[in-house]
């Protein structure tokens, strides 16, 4: 902890750099002080709100000189509010922040030569009011009354306004009409802490061609017969953009979002919309991005590092509602995707259907499907990959790498994750070629990023001694060695295994056909045979390898 730093002291502070949530950096004496909603360049009077032994956090009293790159307007909510990071600051620099965040992210945390060979920022008109989803959280202010907005950051403090300049205002003005017409009809706002109340959230989805899918998100099963009349009717004649009304009962208490049931009160149950020229319907509860014409572009980026052939077979792991295979595929390419929620894998069959392409869709957790036997009957050409922010994680990274595809694709939204994921990557023989950055969240400190990663290919002969038994094999042995699959039951088990037991497993799992190389000489001499527990231990370790 700093000596020299008093708590509730002000101090003259240089902003040095600007970090991805909008805080800056200055240093005194050289120690970090984190600010937020200042601008590289600024100079400040500081007061320190919070000293830890690393770093202080201050508070902006006064600019004394003001950075080339701050902006007058912006959102006025954008100091409580926790959504936009960089609000203050012109969108050139923004970009700027954005495309060093990724090739921070690449260099030191990957360790990776790469950086961003293009970035694509939003054009000026597309700098706000781009969001084609929003969550409007709904509580009660002291005298009662709904009141709705974004959480401020870190907590689930509402932070009340009229209209975010990030979101259409099509949003604000249905937003209200839902607090007038449930405060009309006396609905409670839910409370976090009683578990009591009615309304939660208010959720909608818009497309380009300006319809809303709207959703109530509710604790109850019900708002009554006669109020969801009431509302439906109240709502479509004031607002006829309105597409659909749903009703989503979440009684989960939590931060879950939405809850598994679903009920269409009025309209659609869909939205639809257009994107790189083909058609797809979207479940109020799947994946679509957020940004229409950056994600044109991201995808259309992404198509082009695919480069996919007729005749390739194309994986697309965490697809949501196919978007990303769909746009990159022809008809000729066989696709399959993988996605966890029910309602996108419904949405993505569809949509390939609407787009005449030949594609298969599992509803499964990526980690499951990479170890499913559907994925490894086939042998892919082109892997494409959109995790959530978490990335992928070492074992899925292994996965994916042992199915030797030519290329694998990685959209990501989160630079961290994504150069972890490349370094684990480059251990498993696939080494990142090209990054490319795409902004689809102006405003914000979140940034896209698309990356080619392709299979090295070995240049050099190396002498082996083989034994002639092993080359025996068919193309399900081939994943995992006797030795391999040894070491992985002796790890997990304690248990030490022969070759011989290892083979009598695979001849009954049908792995292998031929007789055991270990048959004995004597048609008298018995052999031993694999006692049960190993027999199970095996089995574990052939299904780790994919094997079965």
């Amino acid at each position: 902890m700093s000596q020299k730093l008093i708590k509730n002291q002000n101090y003259t502070l240089t902003i040095e750099s600007l970090c991805g949530n909008g805080n800056g950096v200055g240093r005194y004496d050289g120690f970090v002080i984190f600010v937020p909603n200042s601008a590289a360049g600024d100079t400040l009077e500081v007061k320190i709100i919070k000293i830890t032994k690393s770093y202080a956090v201050g508070k902006i009293e006064k600019i004394i000189v003001s950075s080339p790159h701050r902006q007058a307007g912006g959102c006025p909510y954008m100091a409580k509010c926790g959504g936009c990071s960089f609000q203050h600051i012109t969108y050139e620099e923004e970009c700027v922040i954005k495309k060093a965040m990724i090739n921070d992210s690449l260099s030191r945390i990957g360790g990776i030569n790469l950086s961003v060979s293009e970035f694509f920022g939003a054009k000026k008109q597309n700098i706000n009011r781009y969001r084609n989803k929003a969550i409007y959280p709904v509580a009660s202010d002291k005298s009662g009354k709904l009141i709705s907005g974004f959480y401020a950051a870190m907590t689930h403090r509402i932070i009340e306004h009229s209209d975010c300049i990030i979101g259409p205002e099509i949003f604000s003005h249905i937003k209200d009409s839902v607090l007038y017409i449930l405060t009309k009809l006396s609905v409670r706002a839910y409370d976090e802490e009683d578990k009591t109340g009615i309304i939660r959230s208010i959720y909608m989805r818009k497309n380009t061609f300006g319809k809303v899918l709207l959703t109530l998100i509710v604790n109850a099963d019900t708002l009554g017969e006669k109020n969801e009349s009431e509302i439906c009717k109240y709502l479509c004649e004031k607002h006829p953009e309105i597409s659909g009304i749903l009703l989503n009962t979440n009684k989960k208490s939590g931060n879950s979002l939405l809850g598994d049931n679903w009920r269409t009160l009025w309209g659609d149950s869909y939205i639809y919309d257009v994107l790189c020229g083909k058609k797809f319907r979207i479940a109020p509860a799947a994946f679509y991005q957020v940004n229409h014409d950056q994600t044109e572009i991201l995808y259309e980026k992404a198509r082009e590092l695919a480069d996919i052939k007729p005749g390739d077979v194309v994986f697309d792991l965490y697809c949501g509602t196919g978007t990303i295979g769909i746009i990159l595929s022809e008809k000729d390419v066989k696709l399959l995707g993988v996605e966890i929620t029910p309602e996108a894998v419904i949405d993505a069959c569809e949509n390939a259907k609407m787009n005449g392409i030949n594609a298969e869709f599992i509803c499964l957790d990526a980690k499951e499907a990479l170890n499913s036997r559907r994925l490894h009957e086939r042998n892919p050409n082109i892997i494409i990959i959109d995790p959530p922010r978490k990335g992928c994680g070492s074992d899925a990274v292994r996965e994916i790498s042992s199915f030797g595809a030519e290329k694998i694709i990685y959209i990501s939204c989160n630079p961290q994750t994504l150069a972890r994921d490349l370094a684990d990557f480059e251990k498993n023989d696939y080494h990142a070629e090209k990054a490319v950055g795409v902004d689809l969240f102006p405003r914000t400190g979140h940034v896209e990023t698309v990356c080619l990663l392709s299979k090295l290919k070995s240049t050099q002969h190396i002498e082996v001694e083989l034994d002639m038994d092993e080359l025996d094999l068919t193309d399900a042995e081939k994943k995992a060695t006797y030795d391999e699959i040894k070491a992985y039951v002796l790890e997990h088990t304690g248990l030490k295994v022969s070759s011989l037991y290892i083979a009598q497993v695979k001849q009954k799992c049908g792995i292998i056909g031929r007789e055991n190389y270990n048959k004995p000489k004597s048609e008298d001499t018995k052999q031993p045979q694999c006692p049960p527990e190993k027999e199970k231990a095996i089995m574990e370790a052939l299904k780790h390898f994919g094997m079965i």
